[in-house]
């Protein structure tokens, strides 16, 4: 097998029932589930014009500066799709820009994540379709390879395999994994519920804040009278 150009034309996909489950939801929510452990690199921002995102990972891996896998992968993208490309945060090339976001919305895709960087940010800002991506560059790509389709990638030190669930909103990107996605949403609901339930206390003026001196005493905090 060519490690490192290679195409895997099948994986098995998230359930569509979980995705559902996903939409909705904070992203913040279900990092504080998974320990505020796991994410994307801060440095992926949301570039387009609004709206959430969630679906099954296309996995996409490509040498910095060079597209060729994408358009291979625009053209295997199945609706709902997110696709993530690892271009190892490389900022001197664009990796994609209007006309290769184009063709993803005709396909149908829910969004894509792009450790790397694109180009025609004012269009792409006016759009919904979400896009993630580490930075602007105004030169375009190569179409050399290699790279791969349909195997692990690492955006920072977040591992995404292909079918896992890809979440993302204005506070970042998340992967969660294919087999427990729908465990971790559960925990997920229950922490925003709770936030929910929190905020409405807030608002009329019934927050308590008695835990905080009590994690400060915990942790040896001195509290000097005058």
């Amino acid at each position: 097998m060519a490690e490192g150009f290679r195409v895997r034309q099948a994986w098995v996909r998230v359930d569509e029932s979980v995705v559902a489950r996903a939409n909705g939801l904070p992203v913040s929510n279900i990092s504080d589930v998974m320990s505020r452990h796991a994410g994307a690199p801060g440095s992926l921002r949301a570039m387009h014009r609004e709206g959430a995102m969630a679906g099954p990972a296309l996995t996409v891996s490509v040498r910095p500066g060079d597209n060729l896998m994408l358009h291979k992968a625009l053209v295997m993208a199945q609706p709902g799709d997110v696709i993530v490309v690892d271009a190892g945060g490389a900022l001197e090339n664009a990796i994609m820009g209007e006309l290769m976001l184009a063709r993803g919305v005709q396909s149908g895709i829910a969004g894509v994540v792009i450790h790397g960087a694109i180009r025609d940010s004012e269009s792409i800002g006016k759009q919904d379709t979400p896009v993630f991506a580490s930075g602007l560059s105004h030169r375009g790509p190569y179409k050399d390879g290699p790279g791969e389709i349909g195997f692990p990638v690492t955006l920072g030190t977040m591992i995404v395999n292909p079918g896992d669930l890809v979440v993302g909103d204005r506070d970042g990107v998340l992967a969660l994994p294919r087999e427990t996605a729908a465990e971790i949403l559960e925990r997920a609901w229950k922490k925003n519920a709770a936030e929910e339930k929190q905020l409405k206390a807030t608002l009329a003026g019934q927050y308590d804040g008695s835990w905080i001196d009590e994690a400060l005493k915990q942790r040896g905090c001195a509290f000097v009278a005058s």
